[in-house]
């Protein structure tokens, strides 16, 4: 969707997929509006006559959330609302809803999420590509589509240090075809077979043919692995230089670039009829985690495969060689990654979620992010029926608000501990005790028959909508559950985890922290009565985070008869519960407790240097489907800033001691390893430079420090600056302190190793079988 100015008036055009192909639907010219306070109209009307466009103004039957009664001023053009909302606001005078563009209003006041049917006049043209409708008219509908009909073109550049172009990869991929090329300047070989490959004399034509091949392949979707800010953003760049466009629209008009007001570096780009989607942001959208979001790493983690050319601090040197002597490799490595990135985006279902998001929320396929976007299109119009117009955001920025209930913890090594954990703890709050923005100004309003909130928060009983919207959502991710749709049960659970988060941020308009502290205060006090109830039964609570509660049982106890117990407590909770808040406040539960996990073996560490329990840090043994897990939580093993010898440790000795096992010689022969130089490759620490080199002034971390040695070097050598721009930074502990892995000039510090790793795991869970690291070291000599 898009909307825009022609002619003084602004028109919105909508890019859609159907059954007989894309249509490109041109809506009758439309009105922008803001709301102001009816109160101000007058000096409303005598400002805007400073204004050479033309406005009308009208009372309407809405109040803001302070009850005054709403006008709302209309324009003719965006431009004009643009100017208009300035004046005003430079004169103190408060306009409501300015922020939301026209296409966004027009589609969210009809409920139209992904799906709509349309009706309209056919417009004769000659591009058999799309069809053209204007005078159209769209309502709302549960049309889906499936991904599999989505046409996909991914792409790649391989360029030299300095951008200039080498070669460009497609893989296109539709329901009944697969194309492939790689457009490479130069000649041909006389010894190259390679079909694919289309060779091209300079920069310029090679900018050319990739987009006619865009035209002739005609994909509805663009993907790559930072497909928007490195090769579109340098796509864009050289074709200026050469006085191009890149003519790729479905209606042959030009991409266009935006820029990232929040990341100017970054920005966004918009393609007629297309959408591009960065497979990066995709999998983090989907809540994808992997220690780096690299193509190599992230193909080799999901498809067990990955790039060619592996080696990153040669890398373009070797692309540089081969673009020279061996323009066939080049050009698989190029076409390699393309295939790389569609095999992830097949494997992942990751359009269809997508999809199904935005039909549950009308974000676009290529909104990243957009929690807050999501809320707006789903609260929106709701409230504007409801006879309100919604708040702005707030001027300071919003106060924080408490955060998640976190018991502190019962350190200690154990047998037979049960976890109990809330099903969607915050959006059942939110359902329970109605908690909802509009139900909040209702509430304050009567409050003799209102719901009580935290921070002075009271809460209609009747008039809301968040409860309904979570309730809705609750069951759609009930029945994709159980028709094991991974893809929607995820996209729900993002989107109903989020809206807390969205009433708790002052990026949204709805912000109020007695919204987020309602519900994070209740479940402080949902976890702490829940946990009382399990010590009234005679059991003992060693931990409780969010909405998960650790308890203890007795270690003799066979596995069956505490998974009998773990499901006798939770249908006891839950019954608890609702008497509750029956008898107490006269609400029904929709709060579900359940037995999530049985640890056979559980640890639970001191913070170090410490004899208090540590928070959201422990390690259990869980027997699952005849298969034993150890499952970590916040410990080395899963930190990304630990090297990989001190994760292998960690797991090997907490699986030593879970099954009772001696872990001496273990550790002795780990230690023996390190010094004699044969895990040096373990000894890599890998960690991210979050801001440019020179930001960083006081307290440099080692990171820093050998990323700082690295690129003096460069300079020495005359080499590129590496990591002046953000990055990672791979680095040994050196004699010398911290260098990069291809700086190293020292031999790694084994003594630092051992003692900041391999002592600091081992002594965290030693003294629980009654051992010490510096124990095990004098008197080693008696173990064989």
């Amino acid at each position: 969707p898009s909307s825009f100015d022609q002619q003084g008036h602004t028109h919105i055009q909508l890019w859609a997929y159907t059954a007989q192909g894309i249509v490109l639907l041109n809506i009758p010219a439309q009105k922008n509006l803001f709301f102001i306070r009816s109160g101000d109209s007058a000096i409303v009307k005598k400002l805007l006559l400073r204004l050479p466009h033309s406005y009308v103004l009208k009372s309407l039957s809405l109040r803001n959330f302070e009850g005054e009664p709403i006008s709302a001023c209309y324009f003719r053009s965006i431009q004009a609302l643009f100017k208009a909302d300035k004046l005003l606001k430079d004169q103190s005078i408060t306009t409501y809803e300015a922020d939301i563009r026209l296409h966004e209003r027009y589609l969210m006041e009809r409920f139209i999420h992904a799906g709509m049917t349309f009706s309209g006049e056919l417009v004769t043209h000659n591009n058999g590509d799309y069809r053209e409708f204007t005078q159209v008219n769209i309502r709302s509908s549960d049309y889906r589509v499936d991904a599999k009909n989505l046409s996909t073109a991914s792409i790649d550049i391989e360029c030299s240090l300095h951008g200039e172009l080498y070669s460009i990869g497609i893989d296109f991929q539709s329901a009944n075809r697969q194309q492939q090329y790689v457009f490479m300047i130069g000649q041909k070989p006389g010894t190259e077979n390679a079909n694919f490959i289309h060779y091209v004399t300079d920069e310029k034509t090679l900018i050319q043919q990739f987009c006619k091949a865009i035209n002739s392949l005609d994909p509805d979707i663009i993907t790559g692995w930072n497909v928007i800010n490195f090769d579109f953003k340098l796509l864009l760049n050289r074709a200026h230089k050469h006085g191009l466009e890149l003519p790729i629209g479905r209606d042959a008009s030009c991409a266009r670039w935006r820029i990232n007001r929040r990341e100017p570096n970054q920005g966004f780009i918009n393609i007629a009829g297309r959408i591009v989607i960065d497979g990066i942001d995709a999998l983090k959208q989907a809540s994808y985690n992997f220690p780096s979001f690299s193509l190599e790493h992230v193909s080799q983690a999901l498809l067990n495969k990955g790039k060619s050319i592996k080696h990153v601090d040669n890398r373009v040197e070797e692309i540089t060689h081969d673009f020279h002597h061996d323009k066939e490799k080049l050009a698989r490595y190029n076409l390699d990654d393309c295939i790389l990135v569609s095999e992830i985006f097949s494997i992942t279902n990751i359009l269809d979620y997508l999809i199904f998001r935005s039909q549950l929320t009308a974000l676009p396929l290529d909104k990243m992010g957009g929690s807050v976007a999501a809320f707006t299109n789903l609260y929106l119009p709701q409230l504007h029926r409801a006879g309100y117009v919604a708040p702005n955001l707030p001027a300071d920025g919003g106060l924080k608000s408490p955060g998640g209930y976190v018991m502190r913890s019962k350190p200690g090594l154990y047998k037979n501990v049960l976890v109990l954990d809330f099903k969607s703890l915050y959006p059942a709050i939110i359902c329970t005790f109605k908690i909802d923005p509009m139900g909040l100004i209702e509430g304050l309003k009567n409050p003799d028959d209102a719901i009580e909130g935290f921070k002075g928060a009271l809460f209609s009983r009747d008039k809301h909508f968040l409860p309904d919207i979570i309730h809705s959502l609750w069951q759609q991710r009930d029945i994709a559950k159980k028709a094991h749709d991974d893809s929607r049960s995820q996209a729900i659970k993002i989107i109903m985890s989020s809206f807390y988060g969205v009433l708790g941020s002052g990026g949204c308009r709805f912000y109020d922290t007695r919204l987020a502290s309602s519900i994070t205060l209740r479940g402080h006090e949902i976890m702490q009565q829940t946990a009382q109830w399990i010590t009234d039964a005679g059991y003992e609570v060693i931990y409780g985070d969010t909405d998960s509660t650790f308890v203890l049982l007795e270690e003799t106890l066979p596995a069956q008869e505490a998974n009998r117990i773990g499901t006798k407590l939770v249908a006891s909770i839950n019954q608890q519960w609702q008497k509750k808040l029956l008898d107490e406040h006269q609400l029904e539960s929709h709060l579900e407790i359940e037995f999530e996990t049985h640890y056979r073996r559980f640890f639970m560490p001191t913070i170090r240097h410490s004899e208090t329990g540590s928070k959201k840090r422990y390690a259990g043994l869980t027997l699952k489907n005849g298969e034993e897990h150890i499952i970590f939580k916040g410990l080395e093993s899963v930190r990304t800033d630990w090297t990989p010898v001190a994760q292998r440790f960690q797991k090997q000795l907490y699986a030593m001691i879970f099954h009772d096992q001696d872990p001496r010689a273990y550790i002795l022969n780990t230690v023996n390893d390190i010094t004699a130089g044969l895990v040096d490759d373990e000894l890599i620490y890998r960690k991210r430079l979050r801001q440019k080199l020179s930001a960083y002034q006081k307290n440099i971390p080692p990171h820093v420090q050998a990323a700082i040695k690295a690129d003096k070097e460069n300079q020495r050598l005359n080499r590129p600056l590496q990591y002046q721009q953000k990055g990672w930074v791979e680095y040994i502990m050196t004699t010398a302190g911290p260098e990069t892995v291809e700086y190293q000039q020292h031999p790694a510090d084994y003594a630092l190793y051992i003692e900041r790793q391999i002592k600091s795991i081992a002594d965290a869970i030693l003294p629980n079988i009654g051992l010490s690291f510096d124990e095990i070291f004098s008197t080693q000599l008696g173990l064989f």
